[in-house]
């Protein structure tokens, strides 16, 4: 692990002219990004693809073995390509560059030998030498393919900057999952908009207590002629108990209430909630309208 952290550390220092034309040449590409790779190089170029493909730059994988029966045709004039190789001289690349050469698509060659046959077949190239591989032996790719990984995600993460791409651009393109739920969901899809814990400021905290309990949302809403001003939380109560001791049964819930508490529209995304939830320390908002009357709470539960 250790190894293959260095490895990624060594990166930094070649982030140069070279890593700013490529990144330029993808920006710039008028057709597809097409990456090609064999064997774990072409593993690394599959995730590498998709990494690409999810943050706005159209590409998409192509083994060399399988251009020579017919998925040449993917690739078009106007196109790019980015071709990995560790030592720059796996044969079955070398067969297949020379074809785009001649067609004049300009290739990005990614590889440990700056003087390589693939070097020499580029444009643009990227070093990607590691000191040496992180296992035992010294020969499995690992050190190699962690920096090639984490070159290609450097160069998506720059393409993200250089193209202003936003979270509603990804969200375009992950509307499934988790990740899609969170992005492009409102929080009126998931709030909890019935049998909401209602108070007043002249309720007696001992109430305020069972209504808090019976809600289950760890506090309540405080009403007053149909305005939300204040919650009662947990902490409000604990505190509350602290403080005056004696005297806490007798207390309203204006004198104990947090009268700013956070809210959020509930046309707001499940993103902005999570947000919000999470710079504040809490685990639940009071959903309000258009007109900022309260119709329901969303908890971190429900943004997951």
């Amino acid at each position: 692990m250790l190894d293959e952290a260095q490895a990624i550390s060594d990166l930094v220092p070649r982030l140069d002219h070279s890593f700013v034309q490529a990144v330029e040449m993808i920006y710039n590409c008028k057709g597809k990004f097409i990456i090609t790779g064999v064997g774990k190089s072409g593993h690394i170029g599959h995730k590498i693809a998709a990494t690409m493909a999810s943050t706005g730059t159209p590409s998409f994988f192509v083994n060399p073995l399988d251009a020579y029966h017919g998925d040449l045709g993917m690739i078009q004039e106007g196109d790019l390509v980015m071709a990995i190789s560790y030592s720059g001289m796996t044969e079955e690349l070398l067969r297949f560059l020379p074809l785009l050469h001649r067609r004049g698509i300009p290739i990005i060659g990614v590889s440990s030998n700056a003087r390589s046959p693939l070097a020499r077949l580029s444009v643009c190239h990227l070093d990607i030498s590691v000191d040496h591989e992180a296992d035992p032996l010294g020969l499995a790719p690992t050190s190699s393919t962690t920096a090639t990984l984490a070159m290609g995600d450097a160069l998506a993460c720059a393409l993200i900057k250089r193209r202003n791409f936003k979270e509603s651009d990804f969200a375009k393109y992950h509307p499934g999952g988790s990740l899609g739920k969170r992005l492009l969901s409102r929080v009126e899809d998931f709030m909890i908009s019935t049998n909401l814990p209602i108070v007043k400021p002249t309720d007696k905290v001992s109430d305020t207590i069972i209504e808090i309990s019976r809600a289950k949302q760890g506090f309540a809403i405080v009403i007053d002629q149909g305005r939300m001003v204040g919650v009662v939380t947990d902490g409000d109560v604990r505190r509350a108990m602290q403080n005056y001791q004696e005297r806490f049964f007798s207390l309203s819930v204006s004198e104990i209430m947090s009268r700013n508490p956070k809210t959020i529209d509930s046309q707001a995304r499940l993103s902005d909630a999570s947000e919000i939830m999470r710079r504040n320390s809490i685990h639940t908002l009071v959903v309000t309208d258009a007109n900022k009357q309260v119709v329901g709470l969303i908890d971190s539960f429900s943004c997951l």
